[in-house]
C-alpha cells in the first residue's frame, strides 16, 4: 500500500484562519491517498516565504502579495477573506479628517499586507512605519505613532485602549469601487500538477463548508487562537471574514482582486503586473 502524499498547508494563528481549517486540522475533512501537514505563523511571514521559498503546497497570503508569486501559485477560489464595505482601519488618539490624515505617521502591519496596498491607494504620500501587527494597538495608545492601521481583531477591541477610528478602508474602498475588499486569500503551488491541485481545492472548500456547517464546534476550536477576544467578539470577528464568499469569491469577488492588483500596478506601487488564476 502506498503511503499517503503530504500536502503543506500553512496559515496564519488566526481565529477566522483556525475556523476555516478546522475540518483538515482535525481530520474531519479526509482525502483518501493524501495527508494534510498544518503550519501557523503570521501573514507577513508567510508572503515572504511564499515569495523566496515556494515550499507550502497551499499558503495564506495577502492578496499585495500575489504578483510576486504568481509564477509558482495560483489562487485557490476558496478560502479568502473579503470586506464587504469593511476592513482594515486606521484608528488613533483622536479624530482625524481624510485630508489630515495624508499627513500622518502610521504604524502599519507590513508592506505586503493588502490593508497596506489599500492605504497606499488611499494615500500615495502617507508616512508608514512596520510594526508587528499585534503591537501596533500599544504602540499608537503610548504616542509612539499618530495613529495605526489595523488587521485581525484589533478592528473589534481598539476602543478598550481609547483609540477612535478615523477611516474604515474597506469602506473608502466600497465608495470607490462598489466592490469589497479583497485581503487574504489562499494559493496552491502549480508544482502539484492539475489533478492534485483540483483535489486540494476542493479539500479546502469542503473543510470551509463543514466549519459553517459546524459553526458552534468550529468556533469552540478557533478561540484558542482567538488573542484575548470572548467568545462573541470572536463570533462576530469570524463571521466577518468567514462566510459565503469563503467558499467563491463570486463574480465580483474575482473582479475585485483583479481591480486591486491593477490598480497598484498602474499607480507604482507593484512593480509587476498581475496575471490572475482561479483553482475551484
Amino acid at each position: 500500500m502506498s503511503s499517503a502524499q503530504e500536502i503543506q498547508v500553512a496559515h496564519s494563528p488566526d481565529s477566522d484562519d483556525a475556523f476555516m481549517f478546522y475540518g483538515l486540522a482535525t481530520n474531519k475533512i479526509r482525502v483518501p491517498g493524501f495527508k494534510f501537514v498544518h503550519t501557523l505563523t503570521d501573514i507577513e511571514t508567510l508572503n515572504h516565504r511564499a515569495m523566496h521559498e515556494a515550499f507550502f503546497d497551499v499558503t495564506a497570503i495577502s492578496f499585495h502579495a500575489y504578483p510576486y508569486l504568481q509564477e509558482h501559485y495560483s489562487i485557490l477560489a476558496s478560502g479568502g477573506s473579503m470586506g464587504d464595505n469593511y476592513g482594515p482601519m486606521i484608528v488613533a488618539p483622536r479624530r482625524y479628517t481624510l485630508d489630515e490624515i495624508r499627513r500622518l505617521r502610521i504604524a502599519v502591519p507590513g508592506t505586503l499586507t493588502s490593508a497596506y496596498l489599500t492605504l497606499k491607494l488611499f494615500a500615495p504620500e502617507i508616512e508608514t512605519v512596520t510594526v508587528d501587527f499585534d503591537k501596533i494597538i500599544p504602540a499608537v495608545a503610548a504616542g509612539e505613532f499618530d495613529a495605526g492601521l489595523l488587521i485581525h481583531e484589533g478592528q473589534l477591541t481598539y476602543g478598550n485602549d481609547g483609540l477612535h477610528k478615523v477611516l474604515d478602508l474597506g469602506q473608502w474602498w466600497h465608495g470607490e469601487t462598489g466592490l469589497p475588499l479583497p485581503l487574504g486569500g489562499n494559493v496552491i503551488r502549480r508544482a502539484l500538477g492539475p489533478e492534485t491541485m483540483h483535489i486540494v481545492a476542493h479539500a479546502v472548500r469542503d473543510s470551509i463548508q463543514h466549519a459553517l456547517d459546524n459553526r458552534e464546534e468550529a468556533l469552540a476550536y478557533a478561540m484558542q487562537f482567538a488573542r484575548d477576544l470572548d467568545p462573541n467578539l470572536a463570533s462576530r470577528y469570524v463571521g466577518m471574514y468567514v462566510n459565503q464568499r469563503s467558499l467563491d469569491f463570486g463574480d465580483d469577488g474575482r473582479e475585485a482582486i483583479r481591480r486591486i492588483l491593477a490598480m497598484g500596478h498602474e499607480r507604482g506601487i507593484i512593480p509587476i503586473e498581475a496575471k490572475v488564476d482561479f483553482v475551484g
